[in-house]
């Protein structure tokens, strides 16, 4: 291929000459522990990849430290999964103690495989977000305090895997995940008057609510807008298009939690994740009553579903009745869909499964 500056590099000059040589050609592959796998190929040659943890939001002296593994032991070369996972891999099977060993000197835990947690997917939270409702870094470090051994041991029925987004807007993909923590705002946006007429378009602004809450204000001589608070549905796109129009509040934002969803078809289709806790206000830096939350889905489902059922395989199985009991989560109005103008997804029902 002709190089060129237009999109991503060839993804063919970056992998491992095994990889190359046995392209198409895997046989099949096997976890011999946690944060390892072997991959065996037709031809009888193996790699080995060693998987470990790392924090996403990562300085240049951490991805130099990475780097000096991969030059030692692994031809220089390493990938990162789809959740942040750093992947070093390499034909020697002697070499793979050197790199878990290398990896536990930097402080990052090998796991991550098989019937475990993976690294937690997040978005930017407090450190770049613009309309975030929580944090995500800070949140996911406290989640992940906790459920560490999850990480680097295969002890629950099967995979599970945790999103953090830091707004409904869910950047963090968390609509089809087994938990998922979602930042919530709670009141509409405070509208600056004097600095919305020169900084936002009052047509593209009125256009981008979905719940069309945003009209020209009542008064012809002022040129601005007004919210309906109660068509506001407090999504933040608004202020995304308009940063006179600012939704975040100390008081009012906090965090969602929903539980059930998977991408895999597997065994059943791909599941939306469905609210369990609707609202838990911020208490950085450790975020305890999350925390303990998750933690606490985390064990009954550990102690209840079967092996290789997947979290909303189980509730599915059990009843969402029986997973409110058994993880004592209150069970509140707030549950049911009840949203005014939401006429095609409208659920006033309780009966999730009976």
């Amino acid at each position: 291929m002709p190089k060129t500056d237009i999109g991503p590099p060839d993804y063919r000059t970056m992998i491992p000459d095994v990889i190359k040589r046995n392209y198409g050609k895997w046989k099949y592959h096997e976890i011999p522990e946690p944060g390892v796998l072997k991959h065996v190929s037709e031809t009888g040659e193996a790699v080995y990849t060693v998987r470990v943890g790392s924090p996403r939001l990562v300085s240049v002296d951490f991805i130099r430290d990475i780097c000096d593994i991969a030059d030692k032991y692994c031809d220089g070369r390493l990938r990162f999964t789809s959740r942040y996972n750093v992947e070093f891999m390499t034909p020697d099977a002697g070499k793979v103690e050197s790199i878990k060993e290398a990896a536990r000197k930097l402080g990052l835990p090998v796991g991550g495989t098989g019937n475990c947690i993976s690294n937690i997917v997040h978005t930017q939270g407090w450190v770049h977000c613009n309309c975030a409702a929580t944090d995500a870094s800070g949140l996911v470090k406290a989640i992940m305090d906790q459920l560490y051994d999850q990480y680097t041991h295969m002890k629950l029925p099967a995979k599970l895997r945790i999103a953090v987004a830091c707004c409904i807007n869910m950047c963090g993909a968390a609509h089809c995940s087994d938990i998922a923590i979602v930042g919530v705002h709670t009141r509409p946006p405070k509208i600056d008057h004097t600095r919305l007429p020169a900084t936002c378009e009052l047509p593209t602004t009125m256009s981008c609510c979905p719940t069309g809450a945003i009209r020209k204000h009542p008064d012809p001589n002022i040129k601005s807008l007004v919210v309906n608070d109660d068509r506001c549905m407090y999504c933040g796109n608004c202020f995304t298009v308009c940063p006179a129009m600012p939704i975040s509040d100390a008081e009012g934002d906090g965090i969602a939690i929903y539980a059930g969803g998977k991408v895999s078809n597997a065994r059943r289709p791909p599941m939306f994740s469905r609210l369990v806790v609707p609202f838990i206000p911020n208490n950085p830096p450790r975020w305890p009553e999350v925390v303990d939350v998750v933690k606490k889905i985390v064990d009954v489902y550990a102690a209840n579903a079967r092996p290789s059922e997947r979290v909303g395989e189980w509730i599915e199985r059990a009843g969402w009745e029986t997973f409110f009991r058994l993880t004592e989560i209150p069970f509140t109005e707030h549950h049911i869909d009840d949203f005014t103008y939401a006429v095609e997804t409208f659920r006033s029902t309780t009966q999730f499964k009976w």
